[in-house]
């Protein structure tokens, strides 16, 4: 039930209201009392009211990422972001197909978010310390950590940092990576010319075509595109061992509606949850132990968190999405899993979330 964008609804909807509001200010000559007009707010509703009510989860993504979020043929999406979207949606709504994505560049999320136009941000955006006190934005669970690096065709024989001096480098604009790659550039003397882009859709062709000599992104990005390209025969890509930053990826909603921002985050720690349990989209229906930690998160017992989720939220996710570890092996454009710092806990990774007790 994926659609491409609803953005020309909303427009045709606040279009239509505020033509409803015009038609009934015009009756306040004739001295009658005027005629009830539609709100174009909704206030005292929650987030969660309003997903449920429309029976369908607007999620802010993008199609232009191999790994994360690309459109397919047909105009569905597919990817790592995308499965999380469904799993917002199975979890609020029982259904994971219940849910539309509206593509986003990286200039417009953060006032699609602000506007309401979007329930949730799942468009491997990082978390900082501005994004999260400026831009109105509530930052959740980290879904994947990742770091800044750079691509160059192997061709070229770059190995480090060094070798891109007086180089021009591929970036998107009003990302973080722009901002670090001028930083870490900078601090260590590197003369460069940056060519900005406003998304990748623009900025691979320029790269293949040579109008960079490299390209810097998310180092799981740039796997995503290195497997395309090569997919594709574009030439064998290197991407450089030196990672130049931390970028925490993961959902973000709008501040101010704490019980949204934890309907979203327990929704997606339970993908995490289920793997740590061993609980996977083919046997967690058919559990039938008695851990009793294991019993309260597939809600068969007398235990509500008051999260406002349905007791059965969990099962709902990983039965019909899989869990964090089946999730992220979907897609083998990502690094590999296993032993990365995206791995369990119990396994050397970072993947750790609350008890669900």
């Amino acid at each position: 039930m994926q659609k491409s964008d609803r953005r020309l609804l909303a427009i045709f909807g606040l279009v239509l209201a505020l033509s409803l509001i015009a038609a009934s200010c015009g009756n306040d000559d004739d001295g009658a009392e005027p005629e009830a007009t539609v709100e174009l707010t909704q206030e005292g509703v929650s987030r969660l009211q309003l997903v449920q009510e429309r029976d369908e989860l607007i999620c802010g993504s993008r199609g232009d990422s191999p790994g994360y979020g690309v459109v397919q043929e047909d105009g569905s999406y597919k990817g790592f972001d995308i499965d999380f979207c469904a799993v917002v949606a199975a979890a609020v709504l029982g259904d994971s197909t219940k849910f539309t994505v509206v593509p986003l560049t990286s200039a417009e999320r953060f006032t699609a978010l602000q506007s309401g136009e979007i329930d949730v941000l799942i468009r491997n955006t990082t978390w900082t310390a501005t994004r999260d006190g400026a831009e109105g934005a509530n930052f959740l669970f980290t879904t994947f950590f990742d770091g800044q690096a750079l691509m160059v065709p192997a061709s070229t024989g770059f190995t480090k940092l060094e070798d891109l001096a007086e180089a021009s480098i591929c970036v998107v604009a009003g990302t973080t990576t722009e901002l670090n790659l001028t930083a870490v550039f900078s601090a260590r003397e590197i003369p460069f010319n940056p060519v900005v882009f406003d998304d990748t859709s623009t900025l691979r062709p320029a790269y293949e075509e040579g109008q960079c000599e490299a390209w810097t992104s998310d180092a799981s990005q740039l796997a995503g595109w290195k497997f395309t390209i090569e997919q594709e025969d574009g030439g064998e890509q290197h991407i450089m061992a030196e990672v130049i930053s931390k970028e925490p990826l993961g959902p973000v909603v709008a501040d101010g509606d704490t019980e949204w921002a934890q309907v979203v985050n327990w929704a997606v720690m339970s993908t995490v949850q289920a793997w740590e349990f061993d609980l996977n989209s083919g046997n967690i229906e058919s559990y039938d132990g008695e851990d009793p930690n294991i019993l309260n998160f597939l809600g068969r017992a007398d235990f509500n968190p008051g999260l406002g989720l349905p007791d059965d939220f969990a099962v709902q996710v990983v039965s019909q999405v899989g869990n964090y570890e089946e999730i992220y092996n979907r897609h083998p454009e990502l690094v590999p899993l296993d032993g990365s710092v995206n791995d369990l806990w119990t396994n050397g990774g970072l993947m750790y979330v609350p008890p669900y007790r």
